[in-house]
């Protein structure tokens, strides 16, 4: 992890804009200072740094920040490969600091360490189908926000959801589906209600329902409450694009 947000190269922004959390920027901008202010410059490809620098804890825009410019890195083909080193695995086999806690869908296209180009130790992980939630999902989450002080949690969708688009035929048609791919079907229901008198592709349509409704979720869990209450932790949606690799960050 660098020093600061200054110390990352800067891959050839896309020309529309992904950041759309209206005056996060802002607001990031104390934090990086602080990042400046309060360690060296170094490397992010050096595997012998925490997470973050010594001393310094980040906010949740900091965190953002850093996914935001990773996912630049990936999607102009810059990737630095962070923390993915022996060296790395050694240096946080004692204890983990991760920068997010990513809640994404199990889909092999979307894995969040390449997407955000980040690597050990950087994020917390969880996966399903399409992001559908239980008790067990929300626990893991509610512990990687309180027990692994991640300052962010990250809901991520993504375009062309094969678990959203068995639903919508599914709930469209009447049919069934075999085995537990009915609990997986009927977690998706309220997003494919939400999603079903809106104009435009109905599977997309409940992608982006879906990640709204898991966001609006997490972020009134009586654990988490408190957390974004405090801004200690950010609860964002966010919509993965498989053709380009874009992550499209949503207002919260």
């Amino acid at each position: 992890m660098p020093g600061s947000a200054a110390d990352l190269p800067r891959a050839a922004r896309p020309a529309r804009r992904r950041f759309l959390l209206g005056g996060a920027s802002a607001l990031a901008a104390p934090l990086l200072g602080a990042a400046r202010a309060s360690a060296a410059p170094s490397s992010i490809a050096d595997p012998a740094l925490p997470p973050v620098p010594d001393g310094f804890t980040p906010g949740p825009d900091e965190a953002l920040r850093w996914l935001v410019e990773g996912n630049e890195r990936w999607v102009a083909g810059e990737l630095l490969h962070p923390h993915q080193t022996v060296a790395r695995r050694r240096a946080v086999a004692a204890g983990q600091h991760p920068l997010a806690t990513v809640f994404s869908c199990i889909d092999s296209r979307v894995p969040p360490e390449i997407v955000f180009d980040r690597g050990v130790g950087d994020l917390f992980v969880v996966r399903t189908a399409a992001q559908t939630n239980n008790g067990l999902v929300q626990g893991a989450v509610e512990y990687g926000a309180e027990e692994a002080v991640t300052p962010l949690v990250v809901v991520m969708g993504h375009q062309r959801c094969g678990a959203v688009t068995l639903a919508v035929e599914t709930l469209n048609n009447g049919t069934e589906v075999p085995a537990h791919l009915v609990e997986v079907v009927e977690a998706l229901r309220p997003a494919y209600e939400a999603a079903r008198p809106l104009p435009g592709d109905q599977v997309d349509n409940t992608v982006h329902a879906q990640i709204r409704l898991t966001a609006d979720q997490l972020r009134e869990d009586p654990l988490l409450a408190p957390l974004v209450a405090g801004h200690r932790v950010r609860v964002l949606g966010a919509y993965y694009s498989v053709d380009s690799g874009c992550v499209d960050f949503l207002p919260s």
